[in-house]
């Protein structure tokens, strides 16, 4: 694709960026196949090669319009188009660079400003989100059914075994999982520690910056990222940690994010390439063990009866981190029946504040989410990602948890 960039934007590191990327582009519309929006609305701009059309007319001087922007807000950043494009391009990038030119030419105003502004403040604050879910559970009774389904009761987070193992690697707590599902880092570390790992979580760190950063304060979200950075940085440096270990699979391709996020600032540029390099879903970490973990298997038995088991791939792991296949196979190994799921690539409509801002949409892709997940009649639902779980939880009559936490039940015989 032929670009000639506007001069505001040319030779900053954005537009050389912006520029190798859309000259990627072939408009081959494949792309278009695997785009939930697309399939959804049928509008040529609601799919990843009408957007790439929109913010290349921007970045080239066309002014951008509310309708520029609206086309923007109602990608989910799903990042399908990325794992079907034959040439490689890195639309999600494209698409960060795009939105934040948009932003810049128009404002938000009113409530959607106000709304926005929120979320960047209560969201990534872990204290302020638990208090507030805190006090939601108090009075889910008296809430809308649309606020309540937001509202989930906290499975109790369980024993975690403390640090008894010269392999020791970091868990990123983040900003909701902690209030809305501490099981899960806690069923992470008592499989990790079976293993012969022991997994922390330093106090210090938090958001791992991407609702800042995908919310349009990008320079928020590199905060958060420093912050985290100096949180792991003096375990890194000692050689004490061997990973960080990021269980939400949305929090996990946003650290791995981190040494793009932070090229261009010469005191973390390092750090934060190191810390990227280091950054595994649990996934990656089990696959690495399979031997150890087939010889756990094998002695705990067979699995406490659940019946059939949906995995919903969230789109963070299987295009954002382009880790495929893996959950699956750990399952399977522990011996867990797994049901076909059709459209598997496709978004479940959480993607984060996605589902806050654009809840019809979230709404529609939820309900064919689920339907496809239903459809094998299975007992209970899994996935890796908090936001999709507690997204797809809200809708289904059936136990959404993360996978994780069944390979916890088999080692530990939990019920």
């Amino acid at each position: 694709m032929q670009t000639h960039l506007a001069d505001f934007i040319r030779e900053t590191p954005e537009g050389r960026e912006a520029e190798e990327i859309l000259r990627k582009c072939v408009h081959c519309g494949f792309c278009t196949a695997t785009c939930p929006t697309y399939q959804l609305l049928g509008d040529e701009l609601d799919g990843p090669r009408g957007r790439i059309y929109l913010i290349k007319q921007v970045l080239e001087g066309t002014p951008a319009t509310e309708k520029t922007r609206l086309h923007l807000d109602r990608c989910l950043t799903c990042r399908a188009c990325e794992s079907t494009c034959p040439s490689g391009v890195e639309y999600g990038r494209l698409a960060d660079i795009g939105r934040h030119e948009v932003e810049r030419q128009v404002p938000r105003r009113g409530a959607d400003r106000l709304f926005r502004e929120a979320l960047k403040g209560l969201v990534p604050s872990s204290g302020l989100f638990g208090a507030a879910m805190g006090m939601g559970r108090l009075f889910k009774p008296l809430l809308p059914r649309m606020l309540a389904g937001k509202v989930p009761d906290a499975p109790p987070a369980g024993h975690w075994p403390p640090p008894r193992h010269a392999r020791r690697m970091i868990a990123l707590a983040g900003c909701v999982q902690p209030s809305m599902r501490p099981s899960i880092n806690a069923a992470t570390a008592r499989v990790l520690d079976a293993l012969g790992i022991s997994l922390v979580e330093p106090a210090a760190a938090g958001c791992c910056g991407a609702v800042r950063f995908h919310l349009h304060d990008q320079d928020g979200g590199r905060d958060d990222a420093r912050r985290n950075i100096d949180a792991w940085w003096p375990d890194i440096a000692s050689g004490h940690v061997e990973a960080i270990l990021v269980t939400a699979s949305g929090c996990g391709v946003q650290v791995k994010d981190y040494g793009h996020m932070l090229r261009d600032d010469p005191a973390y540029a390092g750090k934060a390439a190191r810390v990227a390099s280091m950054a595994r879903d649990p996934a990656e970490v089990l696959a690495a063990e399979a031997a150890a973990l087939q010889d756990i298997l094998a002695r705990c038995g067979a699995p406490r009866s659940v019946g059939k088991i949906a995995f919903h791939a969230p789109c963070s792991l299987q295009h954002g981190q382009k880790v495929r296949g893996v959950v699956e196979g750990i399952l399977g190994a522990a011996g867990y029946s797994l049901t076909p799921v059709a459209d598997a690539h496709l978004c479940c409509g959480s993607a984060g504040t996605y589902s806050l801002l654009q809840p019809s949409l979230s709404l529609q892709l939820r309900a064919n989410k689920l339907s496809a997940l239903e459809a094998g009649r299975p007992e209970r639902i899994v996935s890796a990602n908090i936001g999709c779980i507690e997204h797809l939880g809200a809708g289904s009559s059936l136990p959404v948890q993360h996978w994780i936490e069944l390979i916890d039940e088999k080692i530990t015989k939990r019920t």
